[in-house]
């Protein structure tokens, strides 16, 4: 009799832990896009459930990286999280309401400056790698004379010299003209003591570039896919020194040499890195050169497309 009175709430405890694990309809991936005074912003939210009956998740702003969620409260279709500010300006929260709709989200957002905007957001794409692929014709993106195949925008500082695309100071980001779905892409690079850059990848996500000499992997540093994928090895090498990345990129499937090393292998990208010009991640998008951070020189820019056999 004792025997079966313990049986009992064994069972009721492994049926809650698999109702707990069956997951919500909320979990998985959105892409979101902001409405801000009629600017589009997009963003990222993913949500996944700890234990039994707690939500929980990450969130990428339009700008910055993505930083984690404590806890997605829901009240009855109403679900409800808030985030402390990271670059944003103010000191209070920002404050996210929103119901599903169909297959979709929309909300509102509580900005760090008590200003209210409107959201709609969507399930992300899967984006699956394949390893059947064959390599198309290479494309020098930078010719070594002008700025021929880039986006030329209002304050631009990109110039050629001496056959080194050159940004000798903060200012707009460099978009290239053609887009791309999945490619390799070999950089070769420089930049000065402290300086900071970045090279987008469909112009989503971004592959830190940054003087970060001698400080341990992060995904904030360099080599890392900003504030998603952590490098297993930090290899910067000096300020001033020409260096190099080995970039593909497969569906969400990447793979980055840095300096000759192998640091990011076959990972997944989950979502779009703050700095991102969209998220319609099932598009090819641009190849993307931060500008407007720091000081940043490129000896060559080559990209390899790649399609499925």
């Amino acid at each position: 009799m004792k025997l079966q009175l313990l049986f009992i709430p064994i069972l009721v405890f492994s049926f809650l832990t698999v109702k707990g694990q069956e997951g919500h309809p909320l979990e998985g991936r959105w892409n979101l896009t902001i409405d801000q005074e009629g600017n589009e912003l997009p963003s990222w939210l993913e949500v996944m459930h700890s234990g039994n009956n707690t939500l929980i998740g990450r969130f990428t702003y339009a700008f910055g990286s993505a930083r984690p969620v404590a806890e997605v409260k829901k009240f009855g279709d109403v679900f409800q999280f808030e985030i402390p500010p990271q670059w944003e300006p103010g000191a209070s929260n920002m404050e996210f309401q929103f119901k599903m709709v169909g297959d979709g989200l929309e909300g509102t957002m509580v900005y760090t400056n008590g200003k209210t905007y409107t959201w709609v957001g969507e399930k992300a794409p899967e984006l699956p790698y394949y390893d059947d692929y064959k390599l198309g014709k290479k494309i020098d993106l930078f010719n070594g004379k002008n700025l021929e195949g880039w986006e030329i925008k209002d304050g631009n500082q990109w110039k050629v010299v001496n056959g080194i695309l050159t940004s000798d100071k903060s200012g707009v980001n460099l978009v290239s003209k053609e887009k791309f779905k999945d490619f390799k892409i070999h950089v070769e690079f420089k930049y000065p003591e402290g300086s900071n850059s970045g090279l987008y990848l469909r112009g989503r996500y971004e592959v830190q570039i940054a003087d970060n000499i001698g400080l341990p992997p992060a995904s904030v540093y360099f080599g890392g896919v900003y504030g998603l994928l952590a490098p297993n090895e930090n290899v910067a090498m000096k300020a001033g020194e020409w260096q190099s990345f080995d970039i593909t990129l497969i569906g969400r499937r990447v793979t980055i040499e840095t300096n000759g090393k192998t640091v990011i292998d076959g990972q997944n990208i989950l979502g779009m890195t703050g700095g991102a010009l969209d998220n319609h991640e099932a598009e090819p998008g641009p190849i993307m050169i931060q500008g407007d951070h720091g000081p940043i020189e490129f000896r060559a820019i080559e990209i390899t497309p790649i399609t499925q056999k």
